[in-house]
């Protein structure tokens, strides 16, 4: 994956779903996916959440078991060719557990939110922009807001998809 770290997103699993389902934001997040100038990071585990929530939209018959099946393996080639995937360390697991202390935050959520404060200290450190963190979860924009982060929610963005 080649890299323009100019400018970057760290998308939390809640934001990054929505280029995959039919949701409010969708567009946008799809317009900011398909943007060649942009590096898009997420953490591991976003593996596992977003393939969750499809999961639960497929029990749910929300969609079908080939839209299930065809957006599973949509979001397995982007993990492998489109996205930036930070390992979950111990120190990350560390710093995210100190986070719980200083904002109400669930754990993954915590998780999120330290692996992007990392990777924006690797970027400031290297005299380049701060990412923007980008979710949907209320609770997480402020507590990356006091954290310091530049933030963004996709759902302010727009509406439902035209699809």
């Amino acid at each position: 994956m080649e890299q323009n770290i100019s400018h970057v997103d760290y998308f939390d699993s809640s934001a990054l779903v929505k280029r995959y389902l039919s949701e409010e934001g969708t567009d946008w997040v799809k317009k900011r996916c398909n943007d060649s100038t942009r590096t898009i990071v997420t953490a591991e585990i976003s593996r596992v959440e977003v393939a969750a929530a499809f999961a639960g939209k497929l029990r749910g018959n929300f969609i079908t078991q080939n839209e299930y099946q065809q957006i599973r393996t949509q979001l397995s080639q982007d993990c492998q060719q489109q996205y930036l995937l930070i390992p979950v360390e111990a120190s990350r697991v560390d710093e995210a557990i100190e986070l719980t202390v200083r904002q109400k935050l669930r754990g993954y959520d915590a998780v999120h939110l330290a692996c992007a404060l990392q990777y924006n200290q690797i970027l400031l450190h290297n005299g380049l922009s701060p990412l923007i963190f980008l979710t949907t979860d209320i609770e997480l924009l402020q507590a990356a807001q006091v954290e310091g982060l530049v933030t963004e929610n996709p759902i302010s963005h727009g509406s439902f998809p035209n699809s």
